[in-house]
């Protein structure tokens, strides 16, 4: 099972000319484990043109199972619609009248950046041997990749949930090289009780009869054990209030489950994991998991204050106020940042997912950001 398309180099695009997506390596990257990680490619999209002085460039960041495709339908290429749909395009928060919007699969992906699913250097599926990887590494690989496009600074930097973790090392890590920082429904640190949620997810996968040590690309994949570990992480995107109010206690029409047969929760559960198998690596899900738990703003940098006093540019803050997965009272630490604008409340339903599903208020946070020099 190969999920990345065939390893090629290709030009870089003339900006402007499509949100088709196109490949660059960015050669061998240094990763904080102290490994080489060789011949890296990156996969990316681009809306709009990059303007002579090449500062109208704006960066956006996917979520765990996301990918480079953040507008625009299914296609052969593309087995699922954009993610964020309506963020891009004429019109739209992300102008691409007026900005170049980059968005790039993650180090660790399975959608044409390099992952355990790609060739190693032998020519064999990295699989087992793919190195580990922390969120610092991938935001390099993201750099790198913004330099070999000729972007010198981003006019702003966007991401929610894993992607705002990204967001906030890149105000880090690259301070002179963005100007705004939007981080939306995301937290300072992974914390226990976050890393908690993640560990059985990443047992089901392993203990997953086809997994084989993480070297299944020959045979079928442990697709199993990626559908329990997705039904787990599905029941913290959403909100208990939700899920109570929405299913209760009610049987999957045509079942009883006092007989055997599934209540209307599980059923929901049961879809959702299922149909990740769809588009997705079970390899790629731990790497990107395990980079996630490793979040931790301060970390060698003295500690969350300290490293949120480096950031330069201006930060926005947006938390979900139903989310239990990165609650609202982590976002607000980010929002005590120098630079930071005042805390801004996505109100929904829907739990962590809201930063998805709310496009009219994830939008005004976007264009308000923007706006406000």
């Amino acid at each position: 099972m190969t999920l990345t398309s065939p390893r090629r180099a290709e030009p870089v695009p003339t900006p402007g000319a499509g949100s088709a997506r196109r490949y660059l390596e960015i050669g061998d990257l240094p990763l904080e484990s102290g490994r080489v990680l060789p011949a890296v490619r990156m996969a990316y999209q681009t809306w709009g043109r990059l303007n002579r002085s090449r500062d109208n460039a704006v960066l956006v960041l996917h979520a765990l199972t996301g990918d480079s495709h953040v507008v625009g339908p299914a296609g052969p290429d593309q087995p699922t619609p954009g993610w964020w749909d309506g963020l891009i395009g004429p019109g739209a928060p992300l102008d691409d009248q007026e900005y170049f919007v980059v968005a790039a699969n993650v180090l660790g992906g399975c959608r044409g950046t390099t992952g355990p699913s790609s060739p190693a250097p032998d020519g064999r599926p990295w699989g087992s041997r793919f190195p580990y990887l922390t969120v610092r590494d991938q935001v390099a690989a993201e750099a790198a990749l913004a330099e070999r496009l000729g972007i010198r600074s981003f006019a702003a930097v966007v991401g929610g949930s894993m992607g705002g973790m990204r967001a906030l090392e890149w105000a880090v890590m690259y301070p002179e090289r963005v100007r705004r920082c939007i981080a939306i429904a995301t937290t300072p640190t992974f914390s226990a009780d976050q890393i908690a949620w993640c560990v059985p997810q990443l047992a089901a996968i392993r203990a997953d009869p086809n997994f084989r040590g993480g070297d299944y690309y020959d045979g079928p994949a442990p697709l199993t054990g990626m559908a329990i570990a997705r039904q787990i992480a599905h029941a913290t995107y959403r909100a208990r209030e939700e899920l109570n109010t929405r299913f209760g206690r009610n049987p999957q029409p045509g079942e009883d489950p006092t007989a055997g047969g599934r209540y209307a929760v599980q059923s929901y559960l049961e879809y959702h994991g299922e149909k990740l198998g769809r588009r997705f690596d079970p390899n790629s899900y731990l790497v990107l998991t395990e980079a996630m738990m490793s979040h931790d703003l301060g970390r060698d940098r003295g500690g969350v204050d300290a490293a949120l006093a480096m950031i330069r540019a201006q930060l926005t803050v947006a938390v979900v106020d139903s989310d239990r997965l990165l609650p609202p009272e982590e976002g607000a630490v980010l929002a005590t940042a120098p630079t930071a604008r005042p805390l801004i409340t996505i109100h929904s339903p829907h739990g962590h997912d809201g930063f998805l599903i709310e496009s009219e208020q994830v939008g005004k946070v976007i264009r308000d950001a923007l706006a406000d020099a």
